[in-house]
């Protein structure tokens, strides 16, 4: 049980450090609401679990080629600065009072699925922690307990989800018209940033 706690915890260490998923999170949770800032993160954890059969079967020298972390990069920069240029230019139309204005919930978790599956930081991530997380479990477990080993991080990751789509909802509750409209435009600000970084990444893997 213990060991099983540990992997649970591993999952929401991983998850907790601020980055293009949980910036994007906050801003769904005070525009739309719980749903909605859920689905961003749990359309990250699908990417996860993509990663993490690649890096389960094996498939890593595909991803570890430079045509692949360029087009992965320049991706990942498309879809950071679309989403935070597109949150810039709503902030103004946040309604503190009625209803939330209307979203498809599944806009939400393909915006999340697609801003995780295209950031090279992730495969990094799952090539680097899981892979020698993978290594280990499988050098000293049978593979039923290391599919439940593997599950104990998705856990992980799913409570820190949870708990962020949950705050960032529920703290709208306490938020001035004025204090929303800044926090979604740092959140945009965040979200063009991490574009630009993988803009750079990307200019550096071609001409570097």
């Amino acid at each position: 049980m213990n060991v099983f706690l540990s992997y649970i915890l591993l999952g929401l260490s991983l998850a907790a450090p601020i980055g293009p998923i949980n910036a994007a999170q906050i801003d769904k949770g005070i525009k739309h609401g719980f749903m909605h800032s859920w689905l961003i993160g749990i359309g990250a954890v699908a990417a996860d679990g993509v990663y993490m059969l690649v890096v389960y079967f094996g498939v890593v020298n595909f991803l570890e080629h430079p045509f692949m972390k360029t087009f992965l990069w320049l991706f990942g920069c498309f879809i950071l600065l679309y989403t935070g240029i597109e949150t810039i230019v709503s902030a103004n139309k946040l309604e503190m009072e009625g209803k939330r204005k209307e979203e498809p919930l599944v806009k939400s978790f393909i915006s999340g699925f697609f801003m995780s599956i295209s950031n090279p930081l992730t495969i990094l991530f799952w090539l680097g922690i899981y892979g020698s997380v993978l290594a280990k479990t499988a050098a000293t477990y049978e593979t039923s307990q290391l599919i439940l080993y593997s599950s104990a991080i998705f856990i992980g990751l799913l409570i820190w989800d949870f708990t962020m789509a949950g705050v960032s909802s529920n703290f709208r509750k306490y938020l001035t018209s004025h204090l929303l409209i800044g926090i979604s435009l740092l959140s945009g600000i965040s979200l063009i940033g991490f574009g630009i970084y993988f803009g750079f990444q990307a200019f550096t893997v071609l001409f570097g």
